[in-house]
């Protein structure tokens, strides 16, 4: 076997576990997702009141 082949070979391994890392990552993030379910609901919503007080204050700067 050539060190072409070798380092070729050793390259697809890289590439698959790379793959393997990458799928586990996702697995892993959307097991996240799940398991907040009902607890991101407060996120949202907290995200909601911030955004309508800075929409209101922004329209309070230009109705001044």
């Amino acid at each position: 076997m050539g060190m072409k082949d070798q380092f070729q070979d050793k390259s697809e391994q890289w590439q698959e576990q790379a793959k393997q890392k990458a799928q586990q990552a996702k697995e892993q993030g959307q097991q996240r997702g799940q398991e907040r379910g009902e607890r991101g609901k407060p996120r949202e919503e907290e995200t909601e009141r911030i955004q309508r007080e800075e929409q209101d204050r922004l329209d309070l700067d230009y109705d001044a």
